[in-house]
């Protein structure tokens, strides 16, 4: 007899009691909305509105977490169709790729990928069937069938997952012509970029110097002086609010360092910086002027301002050179947040009107230095688990570690943060189990009382990130 692939029960508390009150809380919010308010999904998809290809290009080519796992067991990125770089030739047989996914579907157990791409078979393409080596082909032909058709297209879909609002990212230099395209369409769906500028503020981008001229020819600015590249900042933010309606812009640094230079000195380092000559200290340094500068200037425009700090990225030379960034060999290194914030937070951490979300791959920060901050300036708030503690296990200690000092209203709810459309209801099903499971458990210790939870799960899962991302 075939078994459903998910258990109705799955993350809740092994004690009965504590396991009735997790599911009726989880009851009250399984059905929200969901506001995904940072990821990277692609906006042609609800642009263009065309079907996704097939089930290798949906559900294997976008997510790294998918090959990454696969290619720590040897499994040769070229087979799994991931494109080269250079361009070389790798695999462009769908069928092939699904199979090579199927046979080592296996290697997913235990993770959180197993859970999300279980849920997406079950719960959007009605599978019940497990994947292996054996059910490969009758599992593609299902899926493929089902992507032929109208209510499997990008916009379909959207609404059938029940999101109410959605944010892509794209890089500053970007024309936003997709984001345009939706406004235009009569579309009723809410799909929002956000202002991502990296390629712009990072001396350590590949093309950075010709970054900085094409920013200047796409403003009208004299981004060789440190005041016309920060006014041609102004003038994008301005650009991506008028055409993406963003609400928050995004940087991903390797360290959380900020500066507060004054102006002649920040003049001065930028000089050194456009010159090529700069040391790693002073990149490091320029990088941490800008979140600052930035941060001024969500004081004006009123972004959001979100940082991803802490990730030794693309930590392989020899997949870089093969194929590019964001191919799975990003990796968590320590993270100081008590000195390095503090040049912004002397700054502007005490404005109320400012929102920085800050978050975090080190999770020794969690209770030492995160909570404490978060739970004193009012400027900040508390991002949830990401990338590799976006699991069921990472989300249950971040409340551990950050409850007691940071509360529940310093932190913003839950986002997605995915390239992989189909696992995004998946996800927010996690984080709401995990959450009232959490919440249960203080009921059960008298800790909170049953209607305070019910309240505290709908801001978990539904008021707080529309607070905190103004939507």
């Amino acid at each position: 007899m075939r078994m459903a692939l998910l258990d109705d029960d799955r993350l809740f508390p092994v004690e009965k009691s504590v396991r009735a009150m997790a599911r009726d809380l989880y009851e009250g919010i399984r059905d929200l909305p969901i506001i995904s308010p940072h990821g990277h999904t692609d906006p042609s998809w609800f642009a263009l509105n065309e079907n996704f290809p097939d089930p290798a290009r949906l559900f294997v080519q976008p997510d790294h977490y998918v090959f990454r796992m696969f290619c720590s067991q040897g499994i040769d990125l070229d087979t799994l169709g991931v494109p080269r770089a250079d361009g070389t030739e790798v695999e462009q047989d769908p069928r092939k790729i699904w199979r090579i996914f199927a046979e080592n579907f296996y290697l997913l157990r235990g993770t959180p990928s197993d859970m999300w791409l279980k849920h997406a078979f079950q719960e959007v393409f009605g599978l019940d069937t497990p994947l292996t080596a054996d059910t490969a082909d009758e599992i593609y032909d299902h899926i493929d069938a089902c992507l032929k058709r109208d209510d499997f297209k990008p916009r379909a879909l959207f609404e059938r997952f029940n999101i109410e609002a959605i944010s892509t990212t794209e890089p500053a230099l970007d024309d936003l012509k997709y984001h345009r395209m939706i406004a235009e369409s009569g579309w009723g769906g809410r799909v929002i970029s956000a202002y991502r500028p990296d390629t712009i503020v990072d001396p350590d981008f590949e093309g950075f110097t010709d970054n900085i001229l094409k920013l200047g020819e796409l403003t009208g600015e004299d981004t060789a002086s440190y005041t016309g590249y920060l006014n041609a900042h102004r003038a994008r933010r301005a650009y991506f609010k008028e055409v993406g309606r963003v609400t928050s812009s995004d940087h991903g640094h390797p360290t959380a360092r900020t500066e507060n230079l004054d102006p002649a000195q920040a003049a001065e380092l930028f000089q050194t910086v456009l010159s090529g000559r700069a040391t790693a200290d002073e990149r490091d340094a320029f990088r941490g002027q800008m979140l600052t500068e930035m941060a001024k200037m969500s004081l004006d425009d009123g972004l959001v301002l979100q940082i991803h700090a802490g990730a030794h990225r693309n930590h392989s030379a020899a997949m870089l050179a093969k194929f590019g960034r964001d191919k799975g060999f990003d990796v968590p290194a320590r993270t100081d947040f008590t000195n390095n914030l503090k040049p912004l937070l002397d700054a502007v951490g005490m404005e109320p009107n400012l929102t920085v979300i800050l978050f975090m791959l080190d999770e020794t920060t969690q209770s030492r230095e995160l909570a404490p901050l978060a739970g004193v300036y009012p400027a900040l708030k508390l991002g949830p688990p990401w990338w590799f503690y976006d699991s069921p296990e990472g989300m249950k200690r971040f409340r551990e570690n950050t409850t007691e000092t940071a509360g529940f209203y310093n932190t913003v709810g839950f986002n997605d943060d995915t390239r992989a459309f189909c696992s995004i209801p998946a996800r927010h099903d996690v984080a709401r189990r995990v959450d009232a499971a959490f919440l249960a458990n203080l009921v059960a210790t008298g800790r909170l009382g049953m209607d305070e939870a019910h309240e505290v799960a709908r801001d978990l899962a539904y008021d707080l990130v529309k607070k905190a991302y103004k939507l």
